[in-house]
């Protein structure tokens, strides 16, 4: 077994698995409607049609195609060409690198710039364009579908526009991807056990799941992770049951930073979204009027909020459960836009994840009973369903910001939780 050879490296930390490169051969891999009458008597809030509040806040990325690949993230499949990563990059960097493209105006195909000469040899370097032809300060096709290549493998819009953030990637020194490749390969090493014959994989960083069964990846589906103050923690786990129509029990800690400050400003914002008031917990509750309750005061932040199933539930349609200390899981959610999205770092530590059906049925297909059909019979009802998985799945929760794809293309992602950079200092600092 591979792990067997390279977990006595371990010890000994990169300086070792560096050393493991001599001996194999270079490989280039390459808002909500409001009517004015809301709050009064009579207003009845499940007339109201859902409105998504991020369609029309940001503008729509380019629609960007998942990766069609087979190959898992994890095991020895990510492993090897991520080690060989390593090698390539420092042939890179013993080229001599690449220089630093100036920052300016946006450059679109068919323009001249004098910048395009440097963005050539760019692409040149990590192997995105393999030839450079023709005028050197033409934005031409070829270079185009380079810029788009690059764009892609970095996780950026690949809008074939080279904006700021494009060249922000391209003059990230080589240094630093080798130390960004080295780190993540180290971290595939310490996730080296037995990942089971049925798993799901989440890449915080990346922002995808994997649904992996017999070494092969079954399905892939983007992801929203937690903010940068809500992070989606790194965790190993077991899925074990679903919650179909799920009430939301809102953590106190988002009762207090964004609920109860809406409350504050819109006391009919508890009715319209669904969410009652209740005094303790237990099968039985008292409920209490949220009217009658002085939302300044300390006493308003330890009352207990529970959002009912509805299309406006913040868990969607579906929950997904694993034990944690973190209180987070996979769930559906009403906000469909933010998946288009580039970057999906929008909630508050749970995943949520794009097409949820799909995977519950992915997870659902060893627990007899519950086909494709009946759950969207069931979730069509509305009624809150739990349903046990007859064996539980493994979920590895993990942040990658280096990986290499089927195609031998190394991608990166931003360090969006500043953990790489931590890391870096911690070693410099040791």
């Amino acid at each position: 077994m591979i792990y067997q050879g390279v977990h006595r490296l371990k010890g000994a930390g990169l300086g070792r698995l560096t050393a493991l490169l001599a001996t194999l051969a270079f490989v280039l891999l390459f808002a909500w409607p409001h009517p004015a009458g809301a709050g009064q008597e009579g207003f009845d809030p499940w007339k109201l049609n859902w409105v998504d509040p991020w369609a029309a806040s940001q503008s729509k990325v380019p629609e960007q195609p998942l990766n069609s690949s087979t190959i898992p993230t994890l095991g020895d499949a990510g492993f090897w060409p991520l080690l060989r990563a390593v090698s390539m990059y420092e042939q890179i960097r013993d080229w001599g690198g690449w220089k630093a493209v100036p920052a300016g105006e946006k450059i679109e195909k068919g323009q001249r710039d004098h910048r395009m000469a440097l963005i050539r040899e760019r692409l040149l370097a990590t192997g995105d364009l393999s030839a450079s032809n023709g005028d050197p300060q033409l934005y031409s096709d070829e270079v185009y579908e380079a810029v788009r290549r690059f764009q892609r493998r970095h996780g950026l819009a690949a809008d074939g526009i080279i904006g700021p953030r494009t060249i922000q990637a391209m003059n990230v020194p080589v240094e630093k991807r080798i130390a960004q490749i080295k780190l993540n390969l180290e971290r595939l090493n310490e996730q080296s056990g037995k990942l089971g014959k049925r798993y799901i994989f989440v890449n915080i960083a990346g922002q995808e799941v994997e649904a992996v069964a017999n070494g092969r990846v079954e399905m892939r589906r983007r992801v929203v992770v937690g903010k940068t103050d809500r992070q989606t923690p790194e965790y190993t786990s077991a899925i074990n049951y679903i919650t179909f129509n799920p009430y939301w029990n809102v953590p106190q800690s988002i009762a207090r930073r964004d609920i109860i400050p809406k409350v504050q400003r819109d006391p009919g914002y508890l009715k319209r979204m669904g969410i009652r008031v209740l005094s303790g917990y237990g099968p039985n509750p008292r409920e209490i009027d949220p009217y009658s309750v002085d939302w300044s005061s300390a006493s308003a932040q330890s009352l207990r909020l529970r959002q009912d199933p509805s299309r406006r539930n913040s868990l969607g349609t579906v929950r997904i459960h694993f034990p944690n200390p973190h209180a987070v899981y996979l769930h559906d959610t009403p906000s469909k836009s933010l998946f288009s999205r580039v970057t999906r770092a929008y909630s508050s530590g749970c995943v949520r994840v794009d097409q949820v059906h799909d995977l519950v049925e992915w997870l659902l297909q060893d627990t007899p009973g519950w086909d494709r059909e009946r759950i969207d019979r069931v979730v069509q009802s509305g009624e809150n369903t739990d349903v046990s998985l007859a064996a539980s799945v493994p979920i590895y929760m993990m942040y990658l910001t280096a990986w290499v794809s089927e195609d031998g293309a190394v991608n990166f992602r931003d360090d969006i939780y500043s953990l790489d950079r931590q890391v870096h200092a911690a070693s410099v600092g040791g």
